[in-house]
C-alpha cells in the first residue's frame, strides 16, 4: 500500500510541477493556489509512504516521477521540444526509478 501512496505523491509533484509557470512567479491566484494545495498533498503522501518505505528510497522514486512526469507534460501537453539526447536521458531515468522499486528491501 505504501508504494500506491508514494506513486500518488509522484503525480502530484508532477501537477504541482506542471503549475509552477503558470503562477508567472506567484503573482497569479489560482494557479498558485493550485501549486500550493498539490505542492502540499505531495508532500504529506510522501511522508505517508516513508513511514514504511526507507526515505532514500521514497525520495528517490517520488523525485523520479515527478521529473519523467513533468517532462512528459511539458512535451505532450505544452509543446516542450525534446531532442533524441533528452528522450534517451529520460529512458534511462525511467529504468533507474524501475531498479530502485525493484531492489529495494
Amino acid at each position: 500500500m505504501a508504494w500506491v501512496v508514494l506513486i500518488i505523491a509522484g503525480l502530484f509533484e508532477v501537477a504541482w510541477a506542471s503549475l509552477l509557470d503558470s503562477t508567472k512567479g506567484f503573482t497569479r491566484l489560482w494557479p498558485t493556489v493550485g501549486f500550493v494545495v498539490t505542492l502540499g498533498v505531495s508532500m504529506y503522501l510522501l511522508s505517508v509512504a516513508t513511514r514504511t518505505i526507507p526515505v532514500g528510497t521514497g525520495y528517490a522514486v517520488w523525485v523520479g516521477i515527478g521529473a519523467v512526469g513533468a517532462f512528459l507534460v511539458g512535451v505532450l501537453v505544452k509543446g516542450d521540444e525534446a531532442g533524441v539526447g533528452q528522450t534517451v536521458a529520460i529512458v534511462a531515468l525511467v529504468t533507474s526509478i524501475a531498479a530502485v522499486k525493484l531492489t529495494a528491501p
